[in-house]
């Protein structure tokens, strides 16, 4: 029944996260057609920053949330205490930026006009954070979906509106700017922002605000060290974005940016993952059998991240069309196959990483965050010069696998859990060695590739068929009692 619940919340999510990200495979390739390498390296650029600075204006206060809401008697009270601590901070760092906004939009080299729009997005997305994770925890995944989807629509539906309505038609539209494309991008997602602060409003009256600061004390002690992996963890995802316009050319980082984008398929299965796995391995936490699900939810994930990481090597010829058809992007598209499989490492990791966050452990997600920016860093800072941007690609791959190799042996020591190690290194050996044999070897031959897809599903048929029997047999008898 607790599976079942599981798979049912994480479709739920998963589609109000994969649902945004599909229409953002449509977005990549309407900003690659409308905006050239450089204005497209702009566009990841401000949202480098975005990623940032929203982890630093919730400083771990969500996944704090869920922990001590889950377990508390006065939940309004531990809803109120946190909301207040991010409606509090959020005004008092946002005021601060405005007021230095020519300061720090020249330090952060972003025109100012960009600066601002930064600073309206990070406010509005902050302030909801809270109201989100409680719609989350009360079990209404519903509620959740239709918001973000909202959000989703007026996004996409502006972008398609100034990019390419305008432009395409030459309409008329108050002082409206065809040599600064990419501004609309920013005043898009300042629109639909706004729009969902405005839906998520009866949240903000749901309780009597109130502060505990001894809820607040422990909301914080569990959530910062969180705040500095989810730095680190930005870090790893995008330090290779801010550094390439750096070291090599705008024009290049607008191309790894754009094939970057083609990963995410990996991306949004991770995402629909953790958003249905996190409140479940809290909530589930005290269950006798807790440990061996989890190990079961672990295994099906791996199964699933190689069955993309192989789908989206063997046809990446498709899919570099179907997200971004310039070929002038095309000349980072070896850094696909690295990438995904960087990404796959990414999902392991955030399974594993139930270990530190039910034993309240949570210094050491930070400590391993942390490892691996420094990987990150270094990596790219020594290898970029050498071999140029594949470097920021298998620095990432390095960072993530040295992430989960080390929570995976300190896991073992804290909160044992009984992965099937065999199976899993079983189906990532498989799933490497045809990715890379196919993409690299046989140069995407589209004959080879296919064959040796429908070996890797031959192989995980006969390998889980029995699994997969006993659980829809274990199914059939609780329905049938």
């Amino acid at each position: 029944m607790a599976l079942k619940r599981f798979f049912r919340d994480t479709i739920i999510y998963g589609l109000a996260t994969v649902l945004p990200r599909l229409m953002n495979i449509v977005l990549v390739r309407l900003h690659t057609d409308t905006l050239e390498t450089t204005s497209y390296s702009d566009n990841i650029y401000f949202y480098v920053y975005a990623a940032f600075f929203n982890v630093l204006l919730t400083y771990g206060m969500e996944t704090s949330f869920f922990r001590f809401f889950s377990k508390a008697k006065e939940k309004g009270l531990v809803f109120t205490t946190a909301f207040t601590s991010i409606i509090i901070s959020t005004f008092l760092l946002i005021g601060t930026a405005w007021f230095f906004n020519e300061e720090l939009a020249a330090f952060f080299n972003l025109r100012v006009h960009y600066f601002n729009l930064l600073i309206a997005i990070l406010a509005l997305d902050t302030l909801v954070v809270i109201p989100f994770a409680y719609l989350r925890a009360q079990g209404r995944p519903f509620k959740y979906m239709f918001i973000k989807l909202t959000n989703l629509l007026i996004y996409v539906g502006l972008n398609f509106f100034f990019l390419w309505l305008i432009p395409t038609y030459k309409m008329e539209f108050p002082f409206f700017n065809s040599e600064d494309l990419v501004q609309y991008i920013f005043i898009a997602n300042v629109v639909a922002s706004l729009v969902t602060l405005f839906l998520l409003l009866p949240y903000f009256f749901k309780e009597k605000l109130r502060f505990s600061y001894s809820i607040f004390k422990q909301l914080l002690n569990y959530g910062w060290p969180i705040m500095v992996a989810g730095l680190a963890y930005v870090i790893n995802e995008n330090f290779d974005k801010w550094l390439i316009p750096e070291m090599i050319s705008k024009e290049v980082n607008g191309a790894y940016g754009a094939c970057y984008k083609i990963a995410v398929f990996m991306t949004l299965f991770i995402q629909g993952f953790r958003l249905g796995a996190e409140p479940f391995f809290f909530t589930h936490s005290e269950e006798k059998n807790a440990k061996q699900t989890y190990a079961l939810i672990m295994k099906y994930f791996v199964v699933l991240g190689c069955l993309i990481l192989v789908i989206i090597t063997v046809y990446l010829d498709f899919f570099k069309e179907l997200l971004v058809d310039n070929p002038i992007y095309w000349e980072a598209i070896d850094i696909v196959p690295v990438v995904l499989l960087a990404n796959l490492f990414l999902g392991i990791y955030f399974n594993l990483a139930i270990w530190y966050k039910l034993t309240d452990r949570t210094k050491y997600g930070m400590y391993i965050s942390v490892i691996g920016a420094l990987i990150t860093i270094a990596f790219n800072y020594i290898m970029i010069p050498k071999i140029g941007f594949m470097a920021a690609a298998w620095a990432t791959l390095l960072a993530y696998l040295s992430m989960t190799l080390i929570s995976y042996f300190l896991g073992r020591k804290y909160y044992p859990v009984p992965y099937a190690l065999k199976s899993i290194l079983a189906y990532l050996s498989i799933a490497v060695f045809i990715a890379f044999i196919s993409y690299y070897k046989f140069d995407n031959d589209l004959w080879i590739g296919s064959s040796l897809l429908f070996i890797f599903l031959i192989i995980i048929y006969v390998m889980e068929k029995q699994t997969l029997m006993s659980l829809m047999r274990r199914n059939e008898n609780k329905n049938h009692q």
